[in-house]
């Protein structure tokens, strides 16, 4: 057994829109530990309480959550305060990652670039987004992931039916600019200065539209990595990458969504703080390119799991 990790639980499951996506990540983390002799145990949070999870005994977790709740800080904080060691970033890194106007401008502010946008309440109403951004552009929620509630609007009479989707997963949307071009993803390991990008993979869906179909259940997305770029052009996306996750205070592992336009100038689009992991995932698909197999880049995130947060001594 691998005592030096204790007992370990995976943290799965969840409320948030994508808790059918989390139950497929914990399982495989889950299998993949057991099979390395981790003492790990599923733990899914829609069912078992923050009660339990204190009484559970575990000595670090795996969070395999996606979306509210699990991957936008409100769990990390649990964790703090319960001193459980967590995989992933903390409480700041998270609920700054999750919602994608304040990454947007967070990047802004460091010089890195991401497309136009306009965010709206849903009951605002979505007057002259075509002037302001162009046409096409993209219609999303604010806080969620995993493309739920995206809609990529091609004509002004589209805009409102796109805002009324995105309201349905959110109070909040974003309106930004459609950039044309390659779909990238760049994985990430490590914290700070030793932050390393894994190799770059290209989304390629049927007509360019990559959503939750075509990224969880069918298998006519082909995905190549790495990704057939010019070598300097993908260190350049790599270090871009690596940047704006140090920017955010990424921690442990993460992945950078990035659109190529047709000039090979890349912009910044997300920071998933706790990415999939499932069968088809785009994490394990650049540890792969890089020699990692699946097991073994569960092994190395877990080994990364802390808390972050620092404490004051109480008398």
């Amino acid at each position: 057994m691998m005592s030096r990790f204790g007992r370990v639980g995976v943290l799965y499951g969840g409320v948030s829109a994508e808790r059918e996506v989390s139950l497929m990540s914990g399982a495989g983390v889950h299998a993949a530990l057991r099979a390395q002799g981790v003492d790990a145990h599923l733990f899914d949070t829609a069912h078992q309480t923050v009660s339990e999870l204190a009484r559970a005994g575990f000595d670090r977790v795996f969070i395999a959550l996606h979306g509210r709740y699990g991957e936008d800080g409100t769990l990390q904080g649990v964790l703090e305060l319960l001193r459980i060691p967590y995989t992933g970033s903390g409480p700041k890194a998270c609920s700054l990652a999750m919602d994608k106007t304040t990454t947007k401008r967070v990047w802004l502010q460091h010089g890195l670039p991401t497309p136009d946008f306009v965010e709206l309440s849903c009951d605002e109403p979505p007057e002259d987004l075509a002037g302001r951004l162009g046409l096409p552009l993209v219609v999303k929620p604010a806080h969620e992931g995993s493309t739920l509630g995206l809609t990529r609007v091609q004509t002004v009479d589209q805009i409102l039916p796109a805002q009324q989707l995105a309201c349905r997963y959110d109070d909040r949307i974003l309106a930004e600019r459609f950039i044309r071009g390659r779909e990238l993803t760049v994985s990430i390991l490590g914290t700070g200065r030793s932050a390393r990008a894994l190799p770059i993979t290209e989304i390629i869906a049927p007509d360019g539209h990559y959503d939750y179909e075509h990224k969880y259940i069918s298998d006519d997305t082909v995905y190549e990595t790495p990704a057939r770029l010019p070598a300097v052009l993908s260190a350049h996306i790599q270090d871009l990458a690596v940047r704006a996750y140090q920017a955010l205070d990424g921690e442990g592992w993460g992945r950078i969504d990035v659109m190529l336009d047709e000039q090979d100038q890349p912009w910044l689009l997300e920071l998933n703080t706790s990415p999939g992991m499932t069968g088809h995932s785009l994490v394990p698909m650049g540890a792969h390119a890089a020699g990692m197999s699946y097991a073994e880049l569960c092994l190395e995130i877990l080994s990364t799991a802390r808390c972050k947060l620092q404490r004051a001594r109480v008398s």
